[in-house]
């Protein structure tokens, strides 16, 4: 497994109409590194947004999509997406707050 500090862990948001809904139950979803496991995750979250207390992460490969360019196929990278619920007296993450 590759070297991947707490920094590198968490990619970028994931901004859809579902995630925003969910973060009225204090649950987040981000897009991590492929090779983060849930500790990994959990660790990233409270190090990087100050107040946060973290109570479960679920996450989720994707395989990538098929695509097709005249004659020639390939495939979409790989993605992992993860679900962190946070606690009831955690303090809200911030860069959610504006959307």
């Amino acid at each position: 497994m590759a070297n991947v500090q707490y920094y590198d862990v968490i990619l970028k948001p994931v901004v859809t109409e579902k995630s925003m809904a969910a973060m009225a139950e204090k649950k987040y979803t981000f897009l991590v590194h492929p090779e983060a496991n849930k500790t990994m995750i959990k660790e990233a979250v409270e190090k990087m947004f100050e107040g946060t207390k973290v109570a479960k992460v679920n996450t989720m490969n994707q395989e990538g999509k098929k695509k097709r360019r005249g004659v020639t196929t390939g495939q979409t990278v790989k993605t992992k997406k993860a679900i962190v619920q946070l606690t009831e007296d955690s303090a809200d993450i911030e860069i959610f707050a504006g959307l």
